[in-house]
């Protein structure tokens, strides 16, 4: 079987590469540092003009999770087509690289400075509408109540799908694909977000294709404007003009450029600390420039070059030239970014190698200060924590050494068992721990009153239960690793798409989708084995709660109907506030993740209640504050900032710039508390977050 997958997919590649030559836009082979680059147009030594023709396609979004008198929500770009058309995309601009010309060929000539009397230009577009209906499950409106601006996420995978579907092939055209105020998430996970678009090839059609959006009347949230997002990827595409966005980061070998591993520059990214981005044009599935300042899970920002063109004012993408990705070796030209000169001055710095020499993870540092003691006393308010003991996380600290801040410790992960009946999940004591010093240590927590779970499934793990006979294996594998191990309870971290909610299925509170109905009989069954003292938690991810508020369908809220079916028997609930794109409070704004005001707006859905899928026929009661938990990523966020969230949520007191006003002002003083992936990290941070946040909670009033 290896053999047969090994030979179809160099056959696919190979069809792929022969779409390429047959339909795409002109391209050249340009040599820089150690490899060979493709880029549009003409090789520069040859010099003349060439004109690319080009489809402009304005595309109307139907979007069936929400309605307006009774009809789909609609976002139309047709009205923006006249704005693109006048800018700098087809229209000529002074650019500093000498003469009025557009976007794309400015571009080219910075990077090829020494070329004289060389164009690559977009020519007059032909323009064609399609019309796309997003159906429940691939996209949804989040809208401005102070504004009325409404902003749309969609699917980009689906859409390139679409579109393409009623495109018949360009030979030889670049399709411009244009959206209306539309971000996308990538990987039909809703979690992998927030991308301008995409560009390339596309596989169905061998039609070289930009896609992206005009941004017009976009809620405050939205940074960027106008033709920004367009002059994105229309770069990326002329400096990768055969990359498949379909396929992309799936461990294919396509034709698209490849460059050694690049660091964003630190000074562009949101944490001030830069970090690897990837191989490509771009980062890696958001398609972000080193010269965005946004990374996952928010709507792209970045600083725009304003361009004047008569009347208008049009903001431009500064990209990364090609001399950027291939370290200042390019050759023809020593200028790193496009328009702005200066906003990269340095070509990009390589990715450390990670590990040590001889392979695998590093040892796990010793912290440099103590863990504060607990007080003992519980107040009904916990910090939770997972303990990730496996070599990726690079922690194999034993399990007794955890701080003892830590009042749930929940081990990450018991995993489906491929080589078993399927709805088998299996466990092992982590590589470099005793199995019988593994279980003490269990034994030893719980003895200091902690709770210690085991967590079923996590991140990249696909496990559903579809099937009501793998309900069986499912509990009994689960009850034979609880009771060998001794653990208080079980985790739910079944992520996207584990768990989609099946066509027809609308109703949270009578759900018919098999997965969700058998996973509810499965809990049930296990806590009637184990007695009302068996713990349960759920730990959905940011699109299978929150995002239940726009949009209920396939990921969207699929956590929901588990929630209500279990919540007699259910511990507690603690939603990741970072795989999660950016949502809608309760008071109708828009808040981007790894704020205060998300935490508390995203927190307070489930704490308040709210309309499922904005109907008020399908609430969702309130969840009782000691049953709720805010999920925070250590890499993602601060001691400072989950620290004055957790003071909002609970005490109502706003910090200082906080935009969210809590339903409830006085706030929910029986929320349990906190939750952080991972304890392992916070060891390695020298207990920066439960030092901090642990003390805090505890030092609450007792939850009444």
């Amino acid at each position: 079987m290896r053999i047969k997958s090994i030979c179809l997919m160099s056959l696919f590649v190979l069809l792929l590469h022969s779409a390429h030559a047959q339909g795409t836009v002109p391209t050249f082979k340009h040599d820089a540092g150690q490899g060979s680059y493709t880029l549009v147009g003409r090789d520069p030594a040859q010099g003349g003009t060439t004109t690319i023709p080009t489809v402009l396609v304005p595309v109307t979004l139907s979007f069936e999770a929400k309605k307006t008198t009774g009809k789909p929500f609609v976002m139309d770009a047709a009205a923006d087509v006249p704005l693109v058309l006048r800018s700098p995309v087809f229209s000529k601009f002074a650019f500093a690289s000498g003469g009025a010309t557009q976007y794309a060929d400015a571009m080219l000539r910075t990077t090829f400075p020494k070329a004289e009397g060389w164009h690559t230009l977009l020519g007059k577009p032909e323009v064609k509408p399609v019309k796309i209906t997003v159906p429940v499950g691939y996209g949804y409106i989040l809208t401005s109540k102070k504004t009325g601006g409404s902003f749309a996420v969609v699917d980009v995978e689906f859409l390139q799908r679409e579109i393409f579907k009623q495109l018949p092939k360009q030979d030889g055209k670049l399709v411009v694909a244009m959206t209306h105020n539309t971000t996308y998430y990538a990987d039909g996970d809703a979690t992998v977000c927030c991308s301008w678009g995409t560009h390339g090839v596309d596989s169905a059609t061998g039609s070289s294709f930009v896609l992206g959006s005009y941004l017009r009347a976009a809620p405050a949230v939205v940074e960027d404007g106008d033709v920004q997002p367009l002059t994105q990827q229309l770069a990326e595409f002329i400096n990768d003009p055969l990359h498949d966005p379909l396929i992309h980061g799936r461990n294919v070998t396509i034709p698209g450029n490849t460059f050694p591993g690049w660091m964003r520059p630190a000074a562009m990214s949101s944490d001030g600390r830069g970090g690897c981005s990837g191989t490509g044009v771009a980062s890696t599935y958001f398609l972000l420039e080193p010269t965005n300042t946004n990374l996952k899970n928010n709507f792209p920002a970045s600083k725009a070059f304003v361009a004047h063109a008569g009347e208008a004012t049009y903001h431009l993408q500064n990209v990364a030239l090609l001399p950027w990705y291939t370290g200042g070796s390019d050759g023809p030209g020593s200028t790193y970014s496009f328009p702005d000169a200066k906003a990269l001055v340095e070509p990009a710095k390589p990715c450390p190698v990670v590990g040590r020499p001889g392979g695998g993870m590093p040892a796990a540092p010793k912290p440099t200060v103590a863990a504060i003691p607990s007080s003992g006393s519980s107040n009904g308010h916990q910090l939770i924590g997972y303990w990730a003991g496996y070599g990726a996380a690079g922690s194999t600290f034993p399990l007794r050494e955890v701080s003892p801040q830590w009042d749930v410790i929940i081990v990450a992960f018991s995993t489906p068992d491929k080589n078993a009946p399927e709805g088998t999940m299996q466990f092992h004591t982590p590589a470099g721990l005793d199995t019988a010093q593994f279980k003490a240590d269990i034994a030893y927590l719980k003895s200091q009153g902690k709770k210690v779970m085991i967590s079923l499934g996590g991140g990249g793990q696909h496990f559903t239960l579809a099937d009501p006979n793998r309900v069986p294996n499912y509990v009994s594998s689960v009850t034979r690793i609880v009771t060998e191990y001794g653990f208080d309870g079980i985790d739910i971290d079944f992520e996207s798409p584990s768990l989609s909610i099946g066509p027809g299925d609308t109703d949270f509170k009578h759900p018919t989708t098999p997965s969700i109905v058998n996973l509810v009989s499965a809990l049930r069954q296990l806590h009637d084995h184990f007695g009302p003292k068996f713990m349960i938690s759920l730990v959905p991810e940011g699109t299978q709660i929150p995002s239940g508020y726009p949009s209920y369908g396939g990921q969207f809220g699929s956590y929901l109907a588990i929630t209500y079916a279990i919540r007699d028997i259910l511990s507690f609930i603690d939603v990741q506030d970072y795989n999660t794109p950016p949502l809608q409070g309760l008071d109708g704004e828009i808040y981007q993740p790894g704020s205060v005001d998300y935490h508390a707006a995203m927190t307070e859905l489930l704490l308040h209640g709210f309309n499922v899928g904005g109907d008020p026929a399908h609430f969702f009661p309130p969840m009782p504050a000691d049953k709720v938990a805010v999920g925070f990523l250590t890499g993602d966020t601060t001691p400072t900032i989950v620290s004055q969230a957790m003071d909002y949520i609970i005490t109502g007191k706003a910090p200082a710039g906080t935009k969210y006003k809590l339903q409830k002002a006085m706030g929910y003083p029986g929320m349990i508390g906190a939750m952080f992936w991972t304890i392992d990290a916070d060891r390695r941070g020298s207990y920066n977050f439960s030092n901090v946040v642990g003390p805090l909670l505890h030092s609450y009033p007792a939850a009444k």
